[in-house]
């Protein structure tokens, strides 16, 4: 099964990344970094409920926990068992 961190990060570049010579990780700041804006992590949020097919409470849902690849990747672990 493919790592959810290379999925996210795979979603992340295509969808969000303008210039394509940015190099990002799993630890970049997206949202504090100014690559994911509130909009956007709203769109990421859906992608991750319908790819793994869960549910992420918006209380969860903070700027926090969508700020890195890895943050991200947690958080959906943490609703996929």
């Amino acid at each position: 099964m493919e790592d959810i961190r290379d999925i996210v990060l795979d979603y992340v570049i295509d969808e969000y990344l303008e210039d394509e010579d940015e190099e990002i990780t799993y630890d970049t700041p997206l949202i504090s970094g100014g690559i994911v804006d509130s909009f956007s992590m709203v769109s990421l949020k859906r992608f991750l409920e319908n790819k793994y097919k869960i549910s992420i409470p918006d209380e969860k849902a903070t700027p926090e926990a969508f700020d890195t690849v890895n943050k991200i990747a947690a958080l959906v672990k943490e609703f996929t068992g």
